[in-house]
C-alpha cells in the first residue's frame, strides 16, 4: 500500500484513495460531526464515557491476559504498567508502548486488541505505560512518567521478562512521547539500547507543521483546533514550543534506533512523519516511511485493507528486529 517510493506524488492524490477508504472516512466524519468537544464537556467526563464504552466508536475489549506492574515515578507517584505477554513461548523482546489521546485522553487499557496482536505476531511482551494526563498534570508529567518507565525497563526487563531486547512505539501523542523518551534516555541516562521505534502518525513539532495548521475543521478524527486545544491543555501559557524535549523534530537525532514511520495522507500530522523521517535519516539512522493513501488520523484502528496493510507492516518491522 505504501508503494516502493513513499514520495511518489501519486500516493497523495485523491485517485490513490480506495473506495473502501473513502467510505470509512465518510463514516468517521458522519459519526463525529455535531458531537461534543472534550474541552466543553471536560476531559474527565470524556475519559469516563470512553471507559464505559460510550461514544461514536466501540471500545476495544480488555484482555484477560493483562496484568499490572506498579513502579515508582520520579515525582513520588506510582505508575501502572499494563503487561500483555505472547500467548505462546517465552518473550523474544519487550515492546514499550505509549498510548495516544493528545496527552489528555486515552489509557493503557484501551488498546488491548492491538497489543495482543503485536505480542502474538512479534513474540514480544507488550508493556503499556499509564502516564499522567493533562490538564490535571501538565507537562512534563506525562514525559516524566514515560521516562521513569523506560528507565525501569532498561534495568529490570531481563529479570522480569527474561529478555533485554527492547523496542518502543506508540500512536499520535504516543509517537511523540516515544521520541521524547528515546531522546531523554540517550541524553539523561546514556542509554541507546532500544533496537527499534514504531512511530505511528506521531506529533513531532508542537510549533505546528504546515499540515497541522492547514488541515481545517473537517471532523476526520484530528482537526487543527483539536491539536491547539490539546497543546494548550498540556503546555498552558507556553508560546514557543521549540524545546527539543517538547518538539523532538528540533532535537539532535544521532544514535536513534531504526524506525518505522506510519502515516496516512489525510492526517493533520502528515508533515510530522514526513519531516521526522527525513531528519532521522539525515542524522545517520535507519528509517522506513510508510505512507497510506487516504488514511485518516488513527486509521490503523479501523477495519479495511488500508489498516490491515499498515498493521502487517508494523508487525513485520517489530518481528524483524527481535528475530
Amino acid at each position: 500500500m505504501s508503494g516502493s517510493n513513499p514520495f511518489d506524488p501519486a500516493l497523495f492524490t485523491p485517485e490513490a484513495e480506495s473506495d473502501e477508504t473513502k467510505a470509512i472516512n465518510k463514516a468517521i466524519v458522519d459519526a463525529l460531526t455535531g458531537g461534543p468537544e472534550w474541552w466543553d464537556v471536560g476531559a474527565q467526563e470524556v475519559r469516563d464515557a470512553r471507559a464505559r464504552g460510550e461514544g461514536p466508536f466501540p471500545l476495544a475489549p480488555q484482555s484477560d491476559r493483562a496484568r499490572i506492574i506498579e513502579i515508582d515515578g520520579k515525582a513520588g507517584n506510582k505508575i501502572p504498567l499494563r503487561v500483555i505477554a505472547p500467548s505462546k513461548g517465552s518473550p523474544k523482546g519487550v515492546y514499550f508502548h505509549i498510548h495516544g489521546g493528545g496527552w489528555v485522553l486515552g489509557a493503557s487499557d484501551q488498546q488491548d486488541t492491538l497489543l495482543e496482536r503485536i505480542a502474538d505476531r512479534t513474540g514480544q511482551v507488550c508493556v503499556s505505560v499509564e502516564y499522567r494526563l493533562a490538564p490535571e498534570s501538565p507537562w512534563p508529567a506525562g514525559g516524566d512518567d514515560c521516562e521513569s518507565a523506560a528507565v525501569w525497563l532498561a534495568k529490570n526487563a531481563k529479570s522480569e521478562f527474561g529478555t533485554d531486547v527492547m523496542t518502543i512505539g506508540g500512536e499520535s501523542a504516543g509517537g511523540h512521547l516515544s521520541a521524547v523518551t528515546l531522546l531523554r534516555m540517550r541524553d539523561r541516562h546514556g542509554y541507546t539500547g532500544f533496537k527499534g521505534a514504531n512511530l505511528v502518525f506521531g506529533c513531532f513539532d508542537l510549533n505546528m507543521t504546515p499540515s497541522q495548521r492547514s488541515f481545517g475543521d473537517e471532523r476526520l478524527i484530528l482537526r487543527t483546533i483539536d491539536i491547539e486545544k490539546f497543546r494548550d491543555a498540556t503546555w498552558p501559557g507556553l508560546k514557543d514550543f521549540s524545546d527539543p524535549d517538547i518538539s523532538p523534530l528540533h532535537a539532535q537525532l544521532h544514535d536513534m534506533p531504526p524506525a518505522l514511520f506510519t502515516v496516512g495522507t489525510r492526517d493533520a500530522l502528515l508533515d510530522d512523519s514526513l519531516f521526522m523521517h527525513a531528519r532521522w535519516v539525515a542524522a545517520g539512522n535507519e528509517a522506513e516511511l510508510a505512507v497510506y493513501p487516504g488514511g485518516a488520523h488513527g486509521f490503523i484502528a479501523f477495519p479495511g485493507e488500508l489498516s490491515k496493510s499498515a498493521n502487517d507492516r508494523i508487525d513485520d518491522f517489530l518481528k524483524g528486529i527481535v528475530g
